[in-house]
């Protein structure tokens, strides 16, 4: 079957300097502040929900969300994508289209709640 591919509202933005980044959306900008963590802040900006993550940058990445990461990931390399980054654990993998564009795809929520419920 093929897979369904959503985008969510997000968009992540990789910085080295990462506190000048954050400086910027949040006060230069205003942004609120959604989301603090380690290497990572949200803001709230309207229609999009902006990440900031330390680290080397490689554009903004959008993020679209499946049921089964595994199996869209396969789907994708065979129409040409490029694997960058993968991280099982979350489940995420970072991908370059054949035309440019770095997304993220993502877990959709409904099938990482089942996913949690079923380590319990």
């Amino acid at each position: 079957m093929k897979p369904k591919f959503k985008s969510s509202r997000e968009v992540i933005l990789r910085s080295r300097a990462w506190a000048k980044a954050v400086k910027f959306y949040g006060q230069v900008l205003g942004f609120p502040v959604s989301h603090r963590s380690a290497g990572l802040v949200g803001f709230e900006t309207g229609n999009i929900c902006l990440y900031v993550e330390k680290g080397r940058p490689h554009g903004p990445v959008f993020e679209f969300l499946v049921a089964d990461v595994s199996a869209a990931k396969a789907t994708l390399l065979a129409a040409g994508c490029t694997l960058i980054e993968e991280d099982p654990r979350v489940p995420r993998c970072y991908l370059l289209d054949p035309f440019g564009l770095t997304f993220n795809l993502g877990q959709a929520p409904a099938q990482r709640r089942r996913k949690q419920q079923m380590k319990r």
